[in-house]
């Protein structure tokens, strides 16, 4: 198997070296050591390690440590994805917590034991080649994320417009968004435009569907793993936490998730930490979350469904994405805007909508919302023959309409329908009629007097 991973030691004991150097060459692809940290610099540029072991002290007689952490600090600064370990002979757990903050990867005290270092210095270089993966990831989502527009988002009714103004205050800020709607209202497309608006713009948006993902892949998407972690795992795979670490991470259809999978994910929220699958090694993460369901995730609290301190993490700000049964002259424009979509996308000579169709699309009640709409009118320009489509080219789902929809929700009716319907099934029995109605006789005499029923 090749040797992997290049070494670069820097120490002021050349015997140090010497022994480290030793060590490590039979395990390792490249090793260089230099007395001199003054040209850290210059072998991270022309030499390029994986990994670089740090001696804390290069003063004699020095044991603070600061020296070190002064080095880190230009190391860090150079690449925020070096791998650092620390060596010293003045080990104390004070001294490893502070490395750990500053940003080493771990602490190696001398003397040192072979295997456990070997073992050190082979996770650091695993480690490193993981950072570079997420890097090149990172890079290519920041790249097609830039080159992409501003999300076109129609809607002049005064439900959208007061969406609109509660996303432009939003702008500058990076709170945790909870996107609700119902399926096809475009919520995918609210959370682009979150993100299109946010300080984050420039960075990664990743996107994951929930709903979409088997329980016992979860972990593994969202906190990536590593090689072996499980029988399929042949390599090691960055989660999406880690992807969209700086930028922000979409999470649709969030209220699908299992009690256990949401347990694992406000872990990793409160913590901004992940490990993957297979590691003992916690990431830090900083990622802006918008989560999206069409679930009411406030009655599945109530239901002990979705935990309540989940909610609390993830719902900073509400958006209310309003069915396009609500938003009325909405469905008149964005008609006409899918019209032209598809009249250029099938090179078909349609010109506009009669009066009549629009009249029959706005008395529809779009279960599907704009999806379905966006789907009707492609479906009629493919199938139109003239230059005008007309009502019969919608070939709509047989619900009821809204303006017959409201007509039967009227209450007095509705309570009318189903006296008839108590007294024709008990024979006109009172007594029957009022028990299969869970009212008393008395109350069953007086609606039978003020509904008028015969």
């Amino acid at each position: 198997m090749d040797k992997q991973g290049k070494i670069l030691i820097v120490d002021d004991n050349e015997d140090i070296l010497f022994a480290l150097n030793l060590l490590l060459q039979p395990h390792v692809e490249k090793v260089k050591v230099t007395t001199q940290p003054e040209r850290i610099e210059h072998f991270m540029k022309i030499f390029q390690p994986d990994v670089i072991l740090l001696d804390m002290n290069f003063t004699k007689d020095a044991d603070s440590g600061r020296e070190g952490f002064h080095w880190l600090k230009k190391i860090k600064k150079s690449d925020p994805d070096m791998v650092v370990i620390f060596i010293t002979a003045y080990a104390d757990t004070e001294k490893a917590v502070g490395a750990i903050k500053a940003g080493a990867t771990d602490f190696i005290p001398k003397p040192w034991e072979k295997e456990k270092l070997l073992a050190t210095v082979s996770s650091a270089i695993e480690l490193r080649k993981s950072r570079t993966e997420v890097t090149h990831l990172k890079q290519k989502v920041a790249a097609f994320e830039s080159n992409r527009e501003m999300p076109e988002i129609i809607g002049e009714s005064e439900p959208m417009q007061s969406l609109f103004e509660t996303i432009d205050k939003l702008k500058e800020t990076d709170a945790n968004i909870l996107i609700l709607g119902e399926n096809g209202t475009g919520k995918d497309l609210i959370a682009n435009l979150l993100c299109y608006c946010s300080p984050r713009a420039d960075k990664p948006f990743v996107h994951i569907d929930l709903g979409a993902i088997p329980g016992q892949l979860f972990e593994s998407e969202l906190f990536g793993h590593e090689k072996g972690a499980f029988t399929d795992a042949k390599q090691e795979k960055p989660g999406r936490f880690e992807i969209a670490s700086g930028g922000t991470l979409f999470l649709n259809e969030i209220g699908n998730l299992t009690p256990d999978m949401q347990a694992k994910l406000l872990t990793a929220i409160e913590k901004q930490q992940i490990t993957r699958l297979g590691s003992t090694t916690s990431l830090s993460i900083n990622v802006r979350l918008i989560c999206a369901t069409n679930a009411d995730i406030h009655e599945m609290v109530a239901n002990g469904e979705f935990r309540q301190d989940l909610l609390y993490r993830i719902n900073t700000i509400e958006l209310h994405i309003p069915p396009l049964r609500e938003r009325g002259k909405d469905i008149d424009l964005l008609a006409e805007h899918f019209l032209q979509r598809y009249t250029k996308k099938y090179k078909k000579d349609i010109r506009n909508i009669s009066g009549q169709a629009l009249k029959k699309l706005r008395e529809y009640n779009w279960p599907g919302n704009v999806r379905e709409l966006q789907h009707a009118i492609e479906r009629a320009v493919i199938l139109a023959s003239g230059f005008t489509l007309m009502p019969d080219d919608f070939l709509l789902k047989a619900t009821v309409s809204r303006k017959s929809k409201a007509e039967n929700l009227n209450l007095d009716q509705l309570e009318k329908e189903a006296i008839e319907k108590a007294l024709t099934q008990s024979g006109g029995n009172m007594n029957q009629a009022a028990e299969l109605l869970g009212i008393s006789r008395f109350t069953l005499y007086r609606k039978i007097e003020k509904l008028g029923v015969q």
